[in-house]
């Protein structure tokens, strides 16, 4: 799921985005930006949607 997520935040999609396309709540999506944000030591999510695309998560 995290993959899912920061392959959302690469595209620079919203969390009503992500979560709209993952079948899940608002809420649910916005703990989950928040741990993946947490884990990957970004202190925004542009910072993790640039590291997506350099890892090669976002076409």
């Amino acid at each position: 799921m995290d993959r899912q997520v920061l392959a959302g935040l690469g595209e620079g999609l919203s969390n009503a985005q992500i979560a709209a396309r993952l079948y899940l709540s608002e809420a649910t999506i916005k703990g989950y930006v928040s741990r993946t944000l947490d884990k990957l030591g970004c202190v925004n999510r542009t910072q993790a949607g640039l590291l997506a695309h350099d890892a090669g998560i976002v076409d």
